[in-house]
């Protein structure tokens, strides 16, 4: 692996050749001030792109319902958030934000490693903050429903939860 000799870090490589002569157009924080956007050229292909860089606290780990351990992935979530919420009416910044704060829940426990059913509580959680539609559709997956009638009590339970938190309106004519 090649090392940059004033950072100790890998150098960057072009995504599209592969040369390392990669230079930084723009960095900026991004809204939420969890990572830094940064703005590439490659001097090779003129091809762009962009990064971020994020502050990682420590390693986590995700066992699995068969025991197996695998490396937290970000980038997993992020996606079956995408999934989830495809063609709904929520941003990518909404769903980064989201993703950020799961990732910082379980930063913040003290732990290094979470069952994959806590963490797909987490995510469950931040979708239904997000968008009932995608809450439904990953749980649809989640909860890995085998009858039409598990999918059934599971829309009722949400049609409840949104009846309890919906603001209660007077019937009285003014």
């Amino acid at each position: 692996m090649l090392y940059d000799s004033y950072e100790s870090v890998p150098y960057m490589r072009c995504p599209f050749c592969q040369s390392d002569g990669i230079q930084v157009k723009d960095s900026r924080p991004t809204e939420d001030n969890s990572s830094i956007r940064r703005r590439r050229v490659c001097s090779e292909c003129g091809g762009r792109f962009t990064t971020f860089e994020r502050i990682q606290l420590r390693d986590i780990m995700i066992v699995k319902s068969d025991g197996k351990r695998q490396p937290f992935d970000r980038e997993k979530i992020m996606r079956s958030m995408e999934v989830a919420l495809q063609k709904r009416p929520v941003t990518t910044e909404q769903i980064e934000k989201a993703v950020t704060g799961i990732v910082r829940q379980l930063e913040s426990k003290g732990d290094n490693e979470f069952s994959s059913l806590y963490v797909g509580d987490l995510v469950m959680q931040a979708l239904i903050n997000l968008d009932v539609v995608g809450y439904i559709r990953y749980a649809s997956v989640y909860k890995n429903f085998s009858e039409p009638e598990d999918f059934n009590a599971f829309l009722q339970e949400v049609q409840d939860l949104q009846a309890a938190n919906m603001p209660k309106v007077s019937k009285k004519k003014p």
